[in-house]
């Protein structure tokens, strides 16, 4: 099963909510725990695309099963956000596929670096942001949740060709 990335669409709001809420309950994450919030999900044109970022979604056979955000913070850095696999489509390397997308992407924009954050929780997130080449800056307590803050400099695809 191919994933095929493509931008996000007004019309896949509600598929997109519902695979955050899913992913985030399969870590025990919960509304009113500190870190969950889906406000964003409505202003996606707004927060993320009209403003330089992007937001990516992943299909398998014409379904939704991935996301990912890329959120511009100043000129040079973006945040990485939202990134989610359905539970029945993890461990088939279609995370590693949208972070590497929405990398890309940041590379395209004029990033030069990315950062975002995971919980502990959410350990294969956090093996993802390590086998991709990401860095932990630090952490902090929320609730009873510890937040795991990272980023990564970007290389611009013609150095590495050089």
């Amino acid at each position: 099963m191919n994933l095929k990335i493509r931008r996000y669409r007004w019309s896949d709001l509600d598929t997109i909510l519902a695979l955050h809420q899913i992913c985030l309950a399969q870590v025990g994450l919960f509304p009113g725990d500190g870190v969950y919030y889906d406000d964003d999900f409505p202003r996606i044109q707004e927060l993320y695309l009209v403003c330089g970022g992007d937001f990516l979604v992943g299909e398998v056979d014409g379904r939704v099963v991935a996301m990912g955000g890329l959120r511009p913070i100043d000129c040079g850095l973006a945040e990485i956000c939202r990134l989610r696999v359905h539970p029945d489509h993890q461990r088939r390397g279609h995370g590693a596929a949208m972070l590497t997308a929405l990398e890309q992407r940041a590379v395209a924009l004029g990033f030069h670096s990315v950062r975002g954050d995971t919980t502990l929780r959410q350990e294969a997130a956090l093996a993802l942001y390590a086998r991709q080449g990401w860095r932990e800056i630090s952490r902090a307590r929320v609730g009873d949740l510890i937040v795991v803050y990272g980023e990564k400099r970007l290389v611009p695809a013609a150095v590495l060709d050089a």
